[in-house]
């Protein structure tokens, strides 16, 4: 038998510390019978068992298919949800083989607990399934486990099978899945991609362990034996068709990622559910969003970090508990856990994007200022707009149109009339050395006449679309186009070809630079189709995860809707990504250089395609600040190039939040200006001269520092290191940084601190120990961890260099085209030691092969005694010219007397002396070539 302690519910026992009255007895013997007479569960037997008066705790048990169950006081904290549908109660609950415990009480800290505890919960060890046999082969574990007793829900798979796979001697696959019967695995990422490390003579960083009585595993880290990750009968392990469960605890409240959600980054775990569930939803806080990514980081009490991914693309809940604990509750799949045993945020996050690939790398002028609205109307109007941004002087690269470029918003087409002009207007921008990106929706318009629009026509013939279960045709619905809308299927073989010939077509017609892709979670104005959808168990599941309105057809596909691989039930959150892959395959053909893509739905791996921009936030000051976790969590999926609509998408924006929205913008890794055709024109001009000026000034220091962001991408493109860096990512040990998501990083040298208040003219921002400049004053600050106030006029976004670094830079102009006909500079920012290093990697910005062939140059700068060299990190063959013309050197202690390049001759500088700054100009030096420059003391 197995003994399992719990609290019995609120009728049954009010509390565990006293004896029951025979009426009580009685009442308990009554209900037990009512229960098992009302449910189909089986019950062999029910006992009731009460200790005499004498007894301290109060022991109740009753029997499920011959395993005894014995309730004892759980604490609330670790209590896991047996009844996560709505509408418990304690029939409903007890009848699961739970308790019952309503909460009219307090806990023990006399504070109500949130609405979200559990009032029905699993007793400890509650039975479900055992191990049958177990083999260990080498490093990996495979075992199976037989079902003892029967779920809630239907169709429980009745043996199962755990295996462990070692990816590498940081990285273990934990899967359990259905040996009998193969059940739905996501199609990306890829795994034949993934590189499997050799680990036979490597001591993995994990002890992976299990319970042969109990469901479930553990993982240990085997450096210091602490348990990260303990789901061994914990909460109501479940592996039935349409309903998955497993709990684990945590260890540590220090938990980020789970996206995507609108939330603080460090995320809440006092009862929290994060539902994963592509939808087209502004950002609100606990809703679904655009996207999923069921994978989190967590910072240990030690300071050491991992990561899990829980690689399953159904619509799933996952919950926080303030044990700490951790549940995934999913529709369907498997079970497929990856963790990556860090011990560092920056090796997790390398070790994640072995598994679900490394972000691309993007084209250099992508990394410039870009400008859309909704509701240009026609090829004038954007050019007017393109105009007087341009005459401005403020940066600017790309100019954008979203679907009013469109006839009737039908994909792959261009308004003759209004947009008539558009080829051409393409081309004036290619002169002007700028790019233009338009828009391309999901959905194919399915009403036009035949042999009138070639993508539906070609899709027909292909038989590409996402098919109606009940007919067999296209799935047909509506979004922007007139009447009806059908859907490319991107598991279809031939989609890649099709969209490839879609593209070219429209390629053709005017020469785009990148792609915009919308409304793919897939969105549709429907809730299915124009009657709803049919009731079947894809539509309708035993248990719906907490999606907005509780349908999951709500505005998208009917989930029993037929794709090649597998229904859209299962399918539905990689329907983005699906987009986002054959649209890269597709511009790499066309352009022959590459690819940049936006995409608003993405689930694992898009960042290895596709960047992303957080929809539709409102102009409001909250958006505003919300935006930065936002940034910041992508940049932990490996999507780094992310940013929101400056000055907000919805709503009217204002004079003062668009001026400090401008402000953050310009450090957003993806910077643009995009608003909606309801709300005031909101383009930096528009908004008057303050605007301007602080587009301008924010944008400038973008420019001037692109060669580090560069470097930032290339390192994200090859190692998975982050661009846009949360504070915890760099100081881990310094435990205030943990909260910290109002300020962030570039890399690990530049910190942004925005002013995210309206009429502030200063800003509160905790400096990590160490030395940091002031970016404008060059003012040196010491510190050791602690908050300081810094000056912020209306036209300055705070900006501080870490001691330590070299940023390469190169004077800016106002596209990157003419910027990168510019002499580079390094900033350097000693520590205390007087030492700094720093990289820059260099290409010509936008051939899709320069790393294989090797057409570039990787380099290292130090600084160590007074001298600054280089080296090669790696050989490489770029041969376009790479001048040094000036180095500023913050943090010079002493007065400098003499400069010299290559120990020969003496060279010009400035150093003033109130702010330890040494400036040398002027400079002529090949960067590809070896080079010292030194400076000398006065005695």
């Amino acid at each position: 038998m197995i003994t399992i302690k719990n609290v019995l519910c609120n009728q049954l026992v009010k509390r565990c510390s006293f004896a029951l009255r025979s009426s009580e007895i009685r009442f308990l013997f009554m209900l037990f019978t009512m229960i098992v007479t009302l449910t189909l569960v089986t019950v062999v037997h029910a006992v009731i068992h009460v200790q005499s008066p004498s007894d301290p705790v109060l022991r109740t048990s009753f029997t499920i298919d011959d395993n005894e169950l014995e309730f004892g006081n759980i604490p609330k904290a670790l209590r896991f949800d047996c009844h996560p549908e709505d509408g418990a109660s304690q029939l409903s609950c007890t009848n699961r083989g739970c308790c019952w415990d309503p909460m009219d009480d307090v806990n023990d800290s006399g504070n109500l607990y949130a609405l979200d505890a559990p009032v029905c919960y699993y007793p400890e060890n509650w039975p479900s399934y055992e191990f049958i046999n177990s083999t260990i082969e080498g490093k990996d574990f495979s075992g199976f486990l037989t079902r003892k007793v029967k779920s809630f829900y239907n169709n429980d798979i009745p043996i199962i099978k755990m295996e462990t796979t070692t990816l590498s001697h940081s990285i273990l696959r934990v899967k359990i899945h259905d040996p009998q019967s193969p059940r739905y695995e996501p199609p990306w990422p890829v795994k034949s991609n993934w590189k499997i490390s050799n680990v036979k003579d490597s001591s993995p960083k994990y002890i992976f362990q299990t319970d042969s009585s109990r469901p479930g595993f553990a993982i240990k880290r085997a450096a210091d034996n602490n348990t990260i990750f303990d789901a061994i009968g914990k909460g109501g392990f479940i592996f039935s068709d349409q309903f998955l469960q497993i709990s684990s605890l945590l260890p540590s409240h220090n938990v980020y990622g789970l996206g995507e959600h609108r939330t603080r980054l460090k995320l809440n775990t006092n009862w929290n559910s994060f539902t994963m569930f592509n939808k087209d939803q502004p950002p609100t806080e606990r809703v679904n969003l655009y996207s999923s990514h069921p994978f989190y980081i967590v910072i240990e009490e030690s300071g050491d970090c991992h990561g899990v991914l829980f690689l399953n693309s159904n619509a799933m809940d996952i919950i926080l508990q303030p044990a700490p604990a951790i549940t995934f509750r999913t529709i369907g799949g498997i079970f497929d856990f990856y963790f990556f045993m860090g011990p560092t945020p920056a090796d997790v996050l390398r070790q994640y994007a072995e598994v679900v690939g490394k972000p691309f790398f993007p084209p250099y002028w992508s990394l410039g200022f870009h400008l859309c609205q909704l509701g240009y109307g026609s090829v004038s109007k954007t050019r007017e707009v393109w105009n007087r941004t341009r005459n401005a002087r403020i940066p600017f690269d790309t100019q954008w149109n979203d679907i009013d470029y469109m006839e009737n918003r039908n994909d792959f087409t261009y308004d003759k009339k209004n947009f008539k002009d558009l080829p051409q207007f393409v081309d004036e921008i290619h002169l002007a050395g700028m790019h233009y990106i338009p828009m391309i929706d999901a959905g194919i318009a399915a009403a036009e006449k035949a042999g009138t629009y070639l993508p539906y026509d070609e899709g027909l013939r292909d038989d590409v679309f996402v098919k109606d279960a009940e007919t067999n045709q296209p799935f047909i619905g509506k979004v922007w186009n007139p009447i009806a809308t059908v859907w490319p299927d991107f598991t279809h073989p031939k989609s890649a070809m099709y969209y490839f010939r879609m593209l070219k077509t429209m390629h053709d017609m005017f020469a785009f630079d990148g792609l915009w892709i919308d409304m793919n979670e897939p969105s549709n104005f429907l809730n299915g189709k124009v009657n709803g959808c049919t009731y079947n168990k894809f539509d309708y599941p035993q248990y719906v995860p907490h999606v907005v309105d509780r349908l999951l057809a709500t505005k998208t596909l009917c989930m029993n809707a037929k794709h090649h691989l597998d229904s859209h039930y299962n399918l539905h959150n990689t329907y983005g990504t699906g987009q986002a892959i054959v649209s890269n395959l597709a511009m790499k053909k066309i352009r022959m250089k590459r690819p940049f893509i936006i995409s608003r739905a993405t689930w694992e791996g898009a960042g290895h395609y596709a960047g992303h921009w957080t929809g539709d936030v409102y102009s409001s000051w909250h958006d505003l600040r919300m935006s930065i976790p936002e940034v910041l969590a992508y940049s932990l999926f490996q999507v780094p190039m992310v940013g929101a609509d400056i000055c907000g998408f919805d709503g009217n924006t204002s004079v003062p939040l668009c001026n400090r929205w401008v402000q953050l913008g310009a450090f957003y890794p993806f910077a643009r200006n995009h608003n909606s055709d309801d709300t005031i024109v909101q383009d930096p001009v528009a908004m008057g001269a303050l605007v301007v000026k602080s587009a301008r000034k924010a944008l400038l220091i973008r420019y001037r520092f692109l060669p580090y962001l560069y470097t930032l991408f290339f390192k994200a493109h090859k190692f998975g290191d982050t661009v846009a860096r949360p504070l915890f990512v760099e100081f881990t040990n310094d435990k205030n940084t943990y909260n910290i998501d109002k300020q962030f990083l570039w890399g690990k040298s530049l910190m942004i601190i925005p002013v995210l208040e309206e009429n502030k003219v200063e800003v509160t921002a905790y400096i990590p120990p160490g030395p940091w400049y002031d970016f404008y004053t060059k003012a040196f600050i010491s510190s050791t961890g602690k908050n300081f106030t810094l000056k912020a006029p209306l036209d300055t976004i705070p900006l501080m260099i870490r001691g330590g670094s070299i940023l390469p830079g190169q004077t800016p102009n106002v596209t990157t085209t003419l910027s990168r006909k510019n002499k580079f500079e390094l900033l350097v920012a000693l520590d205390y030691k007087g030492l700094a290093t720093g990289e820059l990697y260099w290409d010509d910005g936008d051939s899709l092969d320069s790393l294989e062939k090797q057409q570039f140059r990787w380099l290292n700068f130090t600084v160590k005694g007074q001298k600054l060299r280089n080296r090669e990190v790696e050989k490489g063959n770029f041969s376009q010219h790479m001048i040094l013309g000036r180095v500023s050197v913050m943090g010079v202690s002493r007065k400098v007397h003499r400069v010299f390049l290559n120990d020969n001759s003496s060279i010009p500088f400035t150093y003033d002396i109130s702010r330890l700054y040494l400036n040398v100009k002027g400079l002529y030096v090949d960067l590809k070539r070896k080079f010292t420059l030194s400076w000398a003391f006065e005695e």
